[in-house]
């Protein structure tokens, strides 16, 4: 039986690359990606922080060929690119001050993670992670949350390319979708605070309701009355670092799917594929696709569990809602075979190519969402024909 009313309105937010945390998650996945081009088998855990013209990076960093790297020229260049780039923002590319305090990993999680003549890499933590899929976008991701995403993906296109002058980096959107029958029927309504300069919030408002208008009409569900929530206090000028810390890992939802499904509470961000928190995340999401994709589902869940230091999981779970054409325990003995999906460490970073990104970059994962988007390889659905065989 479905855990969601058949009826029912469901919310989800999306926060923009201006946003404190997510300039955060940025600069801890540039730093990844540059010690990953350095050396493939680099072991990251970088977590940043940010406050008023102020960067901060800690945490445990194994990588030949560190010396080549400098992590403060990195979070100055992705700051700039964000738009952080004026001295009136009180958070400036060119006069934050930057603390740096990374060091090697620990060897005692080392002897567990790395592959050895006599050891399999294991996990690199405990724990359960999920994954998640839906046939309700095409996308196959949940609507109020992959929604969320364009509308903000859309404003730092448009305030980057200057057409609405007056848009600032940080910003934050939230959608309201009313399901009927399981199934998104009409937004009931749309919430945008956006930083911009002090200009009147009518301008605002209707400028923003415009941006709304042109990329949600394409759905069809702008079809019914809708609240729109424009700058709701009134003012939003005041933003980003200065207006609030950011720290890396703040938005575990955002990142995922919005509040639909589970979460077992690990983020992603600054994290190599040998932490399962993140690579384990991404293989269950692409094996949940994969059966939606298939059509022995409409909507799937995958659940993954680990004990750090160990290969082999502990447990694989799928429940798919009461909407699977099979068993969900006939689903699961599908997946768990190890015949078309292995969700050991080092088979599951080798599958998905997770230590040398080609036509993507982990830094592109840290805004807009880690899922639904078609450049990153586990939103692959080469397993269709197989999954379809294996179910009859």
């Amino acid at each position: 039986m479905s855990k969601i009313r058949s009826d029912h309105v469901f919310t989800s937010e999306s926060v923009s690359e201006g946003h404190p945390d997510k300039v955060c998650d940025q600069i801890s996945d540039a730093v990844l990606d540059a010690c990953l081009a350095q050396d493939a088998r680099s072991r990251v855990a970088c977590e940043t922080l940010v406050s008023t013209n102020l960067v901060v990076n800690a945490g445990e960093i194994t990588c030949s060929g560190w010396d080549n790297i400098n992590p403060e020229a990195i979070a100055r260049q992705v700051v700039r690119e964000i738009g952080y780039d004026r001295a009136e923002l009180e958070f400036c590319a060119d006069t934050f001050t930057y603390i740096g305090r990374l060091h090697e990993q620990s060897a005692d999680i080392s002897q567990g993670v790395t592959a050895t003549e006599n050891h399999e890499q294991g996990a690199g933590d405990q724990g359960m992670m999920f994954g998640y899929a839906s046939d309700e976008t095409g996308a196959l991701m949940p609507a109020p949350l992959y929604y969320s995403h364009l509308l903000l993906d859309e404003l730092q296109k448009i305030r980057k390319a200057g057409t609405i002058p007056y848009l600032r980096p940080d910003s934050k959107s939230q959608v309201s979708i009313k399901y009927i029958n399981g199934s998104p029927d009409h937004i009931t309504s749309v919430v945008i605070s956006h930083q911009t300069a002090d200009v009147p919030l009518e301008t605002i408002r209707k400028d923003l309701i415009g941006v709304v208008k042109n990329v949600l009409g394409p759905t069809g569900l702008l079809k019914e009355q809708i609240d729109y929530y424009i700058n709701p206090t009134g003012k939003f000028v005041t933003g980003g670092p200065h207006g609030d810390a950011g720290l890396t890992g703040r938005k575990i939802i955002v990142d995922t799917y919005g509040g639909v499904g589970s979460h077992g509470g690990g983020a992603f961000s600054g994290k190599d594929p040998s932490k399962v928190d993140r690579s384990a995340a991404y293989y269950a999401r692409y094996v949940a696709k994969n059966i939606v994709a298939s059509g022995l589902a409409k909507k799937c869940e995958v659940q993954v569990a680990y004990a750090i230091g160990v290969a082999k999981p502990l447990s694989i779970n799928v429940d798919t809602y009461g909407t699977g054409t099979l068993e969900d325990s006939a689903l699961e003995e599908i997946v768990s075979s190890g015949t078309l999906f292995d969700f050991r460490p080092a088979s599951l970073i080798k599958e998905l190519d997770l230590l040398s990104p080609k036509g993507w970059s982990y830094r592109e994962t840290a805004a807009y969402g880690h899922f639904g988007r078609a450049q990153f390889p586990w939103e692959k659905t080469d397993k269709i024909s197989a999954l379809r065989s294996a179910a009859k």
